[in-house]
């Protein structure tokens, strides 16, 4: 849409400066998304969410209703990374409901974006900067202490768990009979230092169910068909969708052979894990860095990715979960926000989770022994990777689609670099989740960056950073390196300086200048960003008198 039409469409839609709508201009977003506090995106996110929840327009003047656009392309920030920030930056901020709208202007291409924000959680403020933030008619103020005591009494009202909900006309006949039995032997393993095995043997199917949960004043509930039902019985949770598939992929990403499985999932787990191809690994580079001989997944963290899976999808999205077999990874996925929030909250908890989409089927799965609530699981993932020295475990949490992702590696990355790891004992697993991310090429927020650089585990500066030269030297990448990295600025010159030189009087355009140096720029830039560095390096040469322009040609002074 033009100009105007965007205009008109946020006047309709987002009536100005209203209690649950702000416009501000902010067009230098990467310094005003989580800079000055009172004065960022952060802050009026806090401050909007504090209140009823409402919409934060970004790229519009706000008195003359010009729209100005912001500088998203230039710092590789999209409206999926920005709402990870959001998460990051904002304490308590919830996710259900959070998202941002983008959108570019036809005639003069300035980009505007619209963050959907939803309101506190019960007796939850929400924090940016480490204080709480509120509107105060035009003015963003610090929370009075009547707002924050107002939120911190609200009253709160149970959510609904789908998994506890009775299913109609479901009896014992619905059941399998040899997920009850297991089901028993298990809740035996996990209640043996407070319940005698003979106390357990002896309660009835009834008496059983109802200890674990899954069986309410003589009804089955929903959790209970979801892992001991018979496959004929999910029939009854209709629309809900109770199946997980396995899918094989070759090299090229090509479907090898798939299959579906269904309840009673605590029987039909086992039948999905014998699925995979988890070989046995005897020839490893890297000497003694590995055992003799190891399975290519850890037979826990791949059981409790599934569990975790089946533990907190939401079955009203009517979605299967998919477990995908690559070479060399496992993939799995399923519906629904990631009720945490964050991994790093995850990650940083010592105490058990507060809240579960799934209650009744959670605590069920505790009492099978299937999962824990004391927020072990993922960190114990994580660390059993670290054992093995393979890559960690990658999150993909898609907000604005509802869906988890996890990624289990089943070999190295770089074998040089997991030496390192190895060796050096000093790094947490905290540091090796955030160089491990680095070596992936993926991005890590701005605090950790600063903190590695400081170290020196890290180079550059919080745009453009990359495994510091010290540790690339002590694990022998220097090839990797180099590649990374690309030429120093002074040799890039001389590169220029020549190439110039040979096209005499002709000069040359800044696109043929970028084909006969691309090879050199750092390889882990997209090509936007490496057009960019020539740029920049073009426009410093000029400025230091060694180049000149004439139009769009370059010569030499």
């Amino acid at each position: 849409m033009t100009s105007k039409e965007l205009q008109q469409y946020l006047l309709n839609g987002f009536p100005q400066e209203n209690v649950r709508c702000e416009w501000k201009e902010m067009k230098n977003l990467k310094n005003s998304f989580a800079g000055d506090e009172k004065n960022d995106v952060i802050s009026y996110v806090s401050a909007i969410a504090n209140m009823e929840g409402g919409h934060l327009v970004i790229g519009v003047q706000d008195k003359t209703l010009e729209i100005v656009g912001t500088d998203l392309s230039k710092f590789n920030l999209n409206a999926q990374s920005a709402v990870w920030k959001l998460l990051e930056h904002c304490t308590n901020l919830s996710s259900e409901g959070l998202c941002i709208d983008e959108y570019t202007t036809e005639d003069t291409h300035k980009t505007v974006w619209i963050i959907h924000i939803p309101k506190h959680l019960p007796r939850r403020p929400v924090y940016a900067h480490k204080k709480a933030w509120q509107r105060v008619e035009d003015s963003l103020v610090e929370m009075t202490q009547e707002r924050l005591a107002a939120i911190l009494e609200e009253p709160i009202f149970e959510a609904k768990d789908w998994s506890a909900e009775i299913v109609p006309n479901a009896t014992l006949s619905d059941l399998d009979e040899l997920a009850v039995a297991k089901a028993r032997v298990m809740f035996k393993k996990v209640h043996a230092s407070k319940i005698p095995a003979e106390e357990i043997d002896a309660w009835s199917t009834e008496e059983l169910l109802s200890n674990s949960g899954i069986m309410l004043d003589g009804k089955l509930t929903r959790a209970a068909i979801i892992l001991l039902g018979k496959p004929v019985s999910i029939f009854k949770l209709r629309p809900a969708v109770v199946e997980v598939t396995w899918t094989l992929r070759d090299d090229r990403q090509e479907v090898v052979d798939y299959e579906h499985f269904t309840a009673p999932f605590i029987l039909t787990v086992d039948q999905i894990l014998s699925k995979i191809r988890n070989l046995t690994m005897r020839e490893l580079p890297g000497g003694t860095l590995f055992p003799e001989t190891m399975k290519q997944y850890d037979d826990y963290t791949i059981r409790e990715a599934l569990h975790n899976a089946i533990a907190h999808q939401d079955y009203t999205l009517q979605q299967r979960i998919n477990f995908v077999e690559n070479p060399g990874y496992l993939y799995y996925a399923n519906g629904g926000s990631f009720i945490p929030g964050t991994l790093q909250k995850v990650l940083a908890t010592q105490g058990p989770q507060r809240h579960f989409r799934n209650e009744c089927l959670c605590r069920a799965m505790v009492n099978f022994n299937m999962i824990d609530t004391v927020s072990r699981g993922i960190k114990k993932m994580f660390n059993e990777q670290r054992k093995r020295h393979f890559p960690m475990p990658d999150y993909e949490i898609d907000v604005l689609n509802k869906e988890v992702g996890v990624k289990i590696y089943g070999n190295t990355i770089n074998d040089k670099y997991t030496k390192l790891l190895k060796e050096n004992e000093t790094l947490t697993l905290e540091d090796c989740i955030l160089l491990d991310a680095v070596q992936k090429g993926h991005r890590i927020s701005e605090d950790n960056v600063l903190a590695l650089l400081e170290r020196g585990l890290l180079e550059g500066n919080t745009s453009d950073y990359g495994i510091s030269l010290d540790i690339a030297q002590r694990t022998k990448q220097l090839p990797d390196y180099t590649r990374n990295r690309g030429l120093d600025k002074a040799k890039l010159q001389q590169m220029i300086l020549q190439y110039l030189q040979n096209a005499d009087i002709d000069g040359a355009k800044r696109d043929s200048i970028f084909e006969y140096v691309k090879d050199v720029l750092p390889q882990n830039k997209t090509e936007e960003q490496k057009l960019r560095s020539l740029g920049d390096i073009l426009r410093a040469m000029k400025i230091e008198k060694m180049i000149r322009t004439d139009g769009r040609n370059w010569f030499i002074q």
